[in-house]
């Protein structure tokens, strides 16, 4: 069981290698792109050229505006020239999905192929498919994925150095309560540091301290009940 588990600790260190390495600097990298495009000249836009920012008059066909918890939906539907037509989604309603009717006339920006921006009359919303700087949550699942992999790696551990003696490193109690603090640690930080707009590496620095302060004194609580029940 122990072996088993240093191997089982492999998977989500591999997520957390994928995370850091390669997923939080591509979004950082993309919206570092987009922030610095800037609008597409006659040239670039007869160049085919898409690292630009292109806006186009589109037309609102039907917009789907439905907020039913996990299964929420807001899309528009928008045809264009040429019989193009096409469907984007939007996080939330506001501030304009809610206030289009089918027959509007809007203004669609769009950068690398995806269209990102939606305005009419002054009233812009991002796309689901605009960049955003919210790489605190990529940090998030990545610290996640790195806490569970070194949670497992030391239970799996302790059963090989101590197979007949690796109390309380199991999954009930110790187990499943480092597991709940981990999870609840990491989007605690995470979350709030979005809404606050600081740095992703802030995520790690606070977790980090608070998960493993919390694992010591829920292991300390545990032998002293052991030894209390002995």
């Amino acid at each position: 069981m122990g072996v088993l588990l240093i191997l089982l600790s492999l998977i989500p260190a591999a997520a957390c290698y994928l995370v850091f390495a390669w997923w939080l600097p591509s979004d950082s990298e993309r919206y570092q792109d987009y922030r610095a495009a800037e609008p597409c000249s006659s040239r670039s836009m007869e160049q085919g050229q898409t690292d630009c920012l292109s806006t186009w008059l589109l037309t609102v066909e039907k917009t789907v505006n439905k907020t039913a918890g996990k299964s929420s939906s807001y899309e528009a539907t928008l045809t264009g020239q040429d019989s193009w037509r096409g469907t984007v989604s939007f996080g939330d309603p506001g501030p304009l999905l809610e206030r289009l009717d089918p027959g509007d006339q809007v203004t669609a920006t769009a950068w690398r192929g995806d269209i990102v921006v939606l305005s009419k009359d002054g009233v812009r919303q991002n796309t689901s498919q605009a960049p955003r700087d919210e790489l605190q949550m990529n940090a998030a699942i990545g610290l996640l994925a790195a806490l569970v992999a070194l949670q497992v790696f030391v239970f799996g551990a302790v059963r090989v150095v101590r197979p007949c003696d690796y109390e309380p490193f199991t999954w009930n109690p110790y187990g499943k309560r480092l597991l709940i603090i981990i999870t609840t640690v990491c989007f605690g930080v995470g979350l709030p540091a979005v809404w606050i707009g600081i740095p992703w590496w802030t995520v790690p620095t606070v977790a980090i301290p608070v998960v493993c302060m919390m694992a010591g004194l829920i292991h300390h609580r545990l032998r002293r009940g052991a030894a209390g029940g002995v």
